[in-house]
């Protein structure tokens, strides 16, 4: 068989589970999650084999810690996964919600009623807790998924999708809700890209080049997930001891996400007190630091920031810094390199967090917060698909509600035009 034909007959089967998904009761689909969440504990051991043979791979392969940070796995990080399903079965059912509803002139009901997307196609690289997520999603809001891990998690993958399409078939799920394409070769990916008869929407999860490479080369309609080029700024009114706990909190609780801040923009008026206090805190925590040319001034022995460093997600213990005259050099900074994730401001001037709230175009703005809470799980959602940056149909956490869309519903009485 080959690539194409493998890929194909996937997706095939996700369509057809996904005509049966999309009209399964709330209690059912519920159910499948529970059991879902309930296996992947029970057959923790399973996974965890498959995850080690991953994590060797990746240190024979010199994977950098951060990315190995995302593809390890324990008992608690799969406890975690568990209780994300758990959570994800609590909350209501989004499909046959009717979300509007108006009476015409003539007479006729009009309204808007929730529906699943049908077939969804991921693409992420090394993050094997996606896989859980993304098919608790997915499950939940009617969809049938069709998942495309990086070749580095290829083990764990198999394993987790071998738990819970078991669990869910169990549970009275159809065959093909959950779909895992395991051939690693990049072709494979090249044929999701083109298979409009089969998948409603693709969504990237990952870094910089896998998001443009979906966005630049797939038919399928495409939700951008983020590239998290996110900014911290402190303000001349910033209580600078709670600034100092969010910068550390953003940049090293850990580096290898998306929302962990790459850029912190610091006012002029409080560089002199700020930085040197703060410079230490970050080596303390084994982070590189680089400035601009007055953050030098203050602190002799930062390196130099280049070009290069405003415009990068390290994904590391790496952080740029940059000193700014006012909140407007600050806004203009961010409006010029910001990816659209997460955006922040320490200040206790309420004028000046409204504007900053007000003008930041981005899917999460903070005051006096880290950057570390855009999350499904943080928000309330109990997971979420990914990150959204776009502005059409979905932004920012995805959860439940975003993998719907909506069909008007019409009552007449025997109206005609």
């Amino acid at each position: 068989m080959s690539i194409r034909e493998e890929v194909v007959a996937k997706a095939k089967k996700a369509q057809e589970g996904a005509k049966v998904l999309a009209h399964l009761s709330s209690d059912l689909k519920n159910e499948a999650l529970i059991q879902m969440a309930e296996e992947l504990e029970n057959r923790a051991e399973l996974i965890l084999e498959g995850n080690k043979k991953d994590m060797e791979y990746g240190r024979d392969n010199d994977l950098p810690e951060s990315l190995l940070d995302r593809l390890l796995l324990t008992k608690d990080r799969i406890k975690g996964m568990a209780d994300g399903l758990r959570v994800v079965a609590n909350f209501e059912d989004p499909i046959g919600k009717v979300v509007e509803m108006n009476k015409r002139p003539n007479g006729m009901k009009i309204g808007k009623v929730q529906v699943p997307l049908g077939v969804i196609g991921i693409i992420y690289e090394a993050r094997p807790n996606v896989t859980a997520d993304a098919a608790g999603l997915c499950l939940k809001a009617g969809n049938a998924v069709l998942l495309r891990g990086g070749s580095n998690a290829i083990n764990s993958n198999r394993a987790i999708v071998r738990v819970l399409s078991q669990a869910a078939q169990r549970a009275g799920l159809p065959e093909g809700a959950i779909q895992l394409v395991d051939n690693t070769d990049r072709a494979a990916v090249e044929v999701m890209f083109k298979l409009n008869d089969y998948l409603d929407v693709l969504i990237p999860r990952g870094g910089a080049g896998l998001i443009q490479a979906v966005v630049q080369n797939s038919t399928v309609p495409v939700i951008e997930t983020g590239v998290g080029n996110c900014h911290t700024y402190i303000d001349s009114a910033a209580d600078l001891e709670m600034a100092k706990e969010i910068v550390i909190n953003a940049k090293t609780q850990r580096t290898g996400v998306c929302n962990a801040m790459e850029t912190l923009l610091v006012h002029e008026d409080v560089a002199q007190e700020f930085l040197p206090t703060m410079v230490e805190g970050l080596r303390d925590k084994e982070t590189l630091v680089k400035g601009c040319e007055k953050v030098r001034k203050v602190v002799v022995d930062v390196e130099e920031a280049t070009q290069e460093d405003w415009e990068t997600e390290y994904l590391d213990y790496i952080l740029a810094i940059r000193v700014v005259e006012d909140l407007d050099r600050a806004l203009a900074h961010i409006d010029k390199y910001s990816s659209g994730h997460s955006e922040a401001i320490v200040t206790e001037n309420y004028t000046k967090a409204n504007k900053f709230l007000d003008l930041v175009d981005a899917a999460a703005v903070y005051v006096n917060a880290s950057t570390r809470f855009t999350d499904g799980g943080q928000f309330g959602l109990g997971a979420e698909i990914g990150i959204s940056t776009q502005k059409l149909h979905a932004r920012g956490p995805m959860g439940v509600n975003q993998l719907t869309t909506n069909k008007f519903i019409i009552y007449g009485n025997g109206q005609i035009r």
